[in-house]
């Protein structure tokens, strides 16, 4: 006799999810990571828009681009809940902290993420869903395990953290040309000095777990912070390809200008003093930079 297949689907899924509080499923997607990949998506969505672009489109990429997000986060909690058990910062997430199981969060993480992705594909584009899948795979299966190989996991998870924008691009209808790809740069290269200060901040939490960051085998900070100068610098010219190209004009040039000299000045200034104090300034800067140059895209984009 072959057996109840949904049946038995049913019974897993109840089993895992039996003991489950509905706050920690929300705790699971990492909400303000939620929060900033939709800001991410809600610029790249308004530059590629044109007038006759709807807002029932917006919604409906924000929709399936929380659910994606939400199960990317969510898996990967669920792949790294032993070694965040080691961490002062992240001990207390629900797997970790024993409110929830692995496999409960698994069978919700990969239930949301795969929703959104069909979401996407339904009512938005294919190249959008697309681009969502690819984040949600990349996140995964190459940045997670990665991160106890090696300290390069930071640049592979940068590819994912930098897609979001540019599938708001997409689902706008915009083309992937010059002007997408400036502003997956522009996420790619920020995020780099941002999470580099972050590590160096908790290397002792990183190094408990395992995880192989640059800021863990560098007691002194000299070699993190010189390459978060590195990256910030890059980002001053990149951060100005919009402008050339005519996406936004000089409010945007001029004040892109100014963040980025900013941004490149906090990162070699903790190269020059590495304390504490300076990495959390970085880090206070980074996340300052990001939000006020989407608002100069914004308020300066050009028809």
């Amino acid at each position: 006799m072959l057996p109840d297949t949904p049946g038995l689907l049913r019974d897993v899924v109840a089993i895992a999810l039996r003991d489950a509080r509905p706050l920690d499923f929300v705790t699971l997607t990492k909400p303000r990571i939620v929060a900033l990949i939709l800001l991410t998506t809600a610029v790249g969505f308004y530059l590629g828009a044109t007038p006759a672009t709807g807002l029932l489109l917006l919604v409906n990429t924000l929709v399936g681009t929380t659910l994606v997000a939400a199960g990317t986060n969510g898996l990967n909690q669920v792949a790294e809940w032993e070694w965040d058990g080691r961490m002062r910062r992240t001990r207390a997430r629900p797997i970790p902290a024993g409110r929830l199981s692995a496999g409960a969060g698994a069978v919700f993480a990969w239930t949301v993420g795969l929703a959104g992705i069909a979401y996407l594909a339904a009512f938005v584009n294919g190249i959008t869903a697309l681009l969502a899948g690819l984040t949600l795979l990349s996140y995964v299966f190459l940045y997670t395990p990665l991160k106890r190989k090696t300290s390069l996991a930071t640049l592979v998870g940068a590819v994912p953290g930098a897609l979001p924008v540019v599938g708001g691009w997409t689902a706008a209808g915009g083309v992937l040309g010059t002007p997408a790809w400036s502003l997956f740069w522009i996420l790619f290269l920020w995020q780099l000095p941002h999470f580099l200060a972050l590590s160096w901040m908790f290397r002792e939490d990183y190094r408990r777990a395992g995880f192989k960051m640059l800021s863990v085998d560098d007691p002194d900070g000299r070699l993190t912070f010189r390459q978060a100068t590195l990256y910030a610098t890059a980002l001053l010219p990149v951060s100005l390809v919009p402008a050339l190209w005519g996406l936004v004009g000089r409010v945007y040039f001029f004040g892109a200008v100014a963040l980025g000299v900013w941004f490149a000045w906090s990162a070699f200034r903790a190269t020059l003093d590495v304390s504490p104090a300076r990495a959390r300034r970085l880090f206070l800067v980074s996340i300052t930079y990001l939000p006020a140059l989407f608002a100069l895209l914004a308020v300066n984009k050009l028809g």
